[in-house]
């Protein structure tokens, strides 16, 4: 049931981060707050369609 989905910046676009979560239960789109080597800073990274 778990998937892999990939971590998109919202700034520069830039794809840094897999990782995996369990549609069933988080069925939304997730949304974290992550470091990004692209611009230097933490950036929010959403998951990528």
């Amino acid at each position: 049931m778990r998937d892999y989905i990939i971590y998109k910046c919202t700034v520069c676009g830039e794809e840094n981060y897999i990782g995996t979560k369990n549609k069933r239960l988080h069925p939304d789109r997730v949304e974290v707050k992550k470091y990004c080597p692209k611009c230097n800073k933490k950036t929010v990274h959403k998951e990528k369609k």
